[in-house]
Order: structure tokens, then sequence, then C-alpha cells
């Protein structure tokens, strides 16, 4: 695979991975519930789908230096 599409693909995953992280906060804050009490739902989400990403990445790069 070229590097380009490499390139391309980890600039896709980084836009559709924020784009998900900001949807998910968007519908964590319409929550009934107090700020502290959705911190956990923010926090938890945030790490998983960026732990994702860097898995992604990592992927990527291995693939990009074989």
């Amino acid at each position: 695979m070229s590097l380009k599409y490499i390139k391309w693909a980890k600039i896709f995953l980084a836009i559709i991975a924020t784009i998900v992280w900001l949807g998910v906060i968007i519908n964590v804050s319409n929550f009934d519930m107090p700020f502290i009490e959705q911190a956990p739902y923010c926090m938890g989400s945030t790490m998983l789908i960026f732990m994702i990403l860097s898995g992604l990445f990592r992927g990527l790069d291995y693939w990009e230096n074989r």
C-alpha cells in the first residue's frame, strides 16, 4: 500500500474519531443529571475512542514500516 494512502487513512480515521467523540460528548451532556455524574461517561468514552484510534494508528504505522 502506498504511503500516500496510509497518510490519508490516518487523517480520515482522526476526523471520524473526532466526530464520534463530539457526538458522544454532546449526547452525554444532554443527560438529565448533574455534571459530576456525567464526568465518568465523558472520560470513559474519551479514553475508549482515542485508545481505539491509537491502536489503529499503530497498525497503520506497522504497515507503513513493513
